[in-house]
């Protein structure tokens, strides 16, 4: 094996395993296919930040399951942006799918560094402690899931729907990456997979917990609290039609209004928001009720006592 790349040292060689695997081809496929427009939204949180605070003591819920309540608020008033798009490139056709379920696609970091993303089923109509119950019991099943394997189970739905669908030249060429050479897909055999799979599925995560959600959402601030910067592009995941980054509570000087109905300049909490939207079938005017819900929920935040 050369240790050299045109005189540079190699330190390490890490071949690709079926999580970055399923990553790197739905990333790829991504910007190869997707017009992403993109915007940053910079809204003042910190009535909202003072609200959660008293809420937290009454309930135990994160923030990040705030926020999820929040966007799930905001795509009711825009149902147009929670949906799937079928577009064929060479004939110009194209017809999205409005979805009522809203299914949360969220990036997972898992105990092993690991990350896996969960698809948060049916939020539409959860209360904050239902979702909060919801998240708690993916936690526990994900102590109980093998990886590599779920997410073979999703692999090979998505190599048998491709091939449904006429592909297959990608399809064969799937296959021989996952079967061949130093990047062969390694899942449980024997002994180790009659026991895996005589946990009941209730307990672990199956393909339907990881499979496509209605829209992504990630959330960059609870990876790092202390960042200072913001999402400048983020991917929208086929068929999808919009992905939203959250990024960390900052505090930046503001103008606010005060008790009195003064403006004042002032430290305030800012929470950079990105949202990225497929601009076959979306423009920006379809993103505003999201952000007009967002800013209705961040200017009077006594509201989220009643979720």
């Amino acid at each position: 094996m050369h240790n050299e790349i045109k005189g540079l040292k190699i330190s390490k060689i890490t071949n690709f395993g079926i999580q970055r695997k399923i990553v790197a081809n739905m990333t790829t496929e991504s910007w190869e296919a997707i017009p992403h427009a993109v915007y940053t939204y910079r809204p003042d949180v910190t009535d909202f930040i003072g609200e959660y605070s008293l809420l937290n003591k009454e309930e135990k819920i994160t923030i990040n399951t705030l926020m999820l309540k929040a966007i799930v608020e905001g795509i009711k008033q825009a149902p147009q942006i929670n949906g799937h798009i079928k577009y064929q490139n060479r004939l110009v056709r194209g017809k999205v799918n409005q979805i009522e379920d809203i299914n949360i696609s969220m990036p997972w970091i898992l105990p092993t560094g690991q990350m896996m993303t969960i698809n948060l089923r049916n939020f539409e109509n959860k209360s904050l402690v239902e979702m909060t119950e919801y998240i708690q019991d993916v936690s526990k099943r994900i102590e109980n899931t093998n990886l590599d394997e779920v997410m073979f189970e999703v692999s090979l739905d998505n190599t048998i729907s491709a091939l449904k669908n006429g592909k297959i030249i990608t399809t064969f060429s799937r296959l021989i990456g996952s079967k061949t050479g130093k990047n062969k897909v390694k899942t449980l055999s024997g002994k180790e997979k009659t026991k895996y799979y005589n946990i009941p599925q209730e307990q672990r995560l199956t393909k339907l917990d990881i499979e496509q959600g209605t829209i992504t959402i990630t959330n960059i601030g609870a990876i790092y609290k202390e960042q200072r910067g913001e999402l400048a592009l983020l991917e929208i995941i086929p068929p999808q039609l919009v992905a939203i980054g959250l990024g960390a509570v900052q505090e930046q000087p503001g103008v606010f209004v005060d008790k009195n109905g003064d403006k004042q300049i002032g430290i305030r909490k800012i929470m950079p928001i990105t949202i990225a939207f497929d601009h076959r079938a979306l423009d920006f005017g379809d993103i505003v009720p999201f952000i007009k819900k967002l800013d209705e929920v961040f200017e009077n935040p006594k509201q989220i006592h009643s979720w």
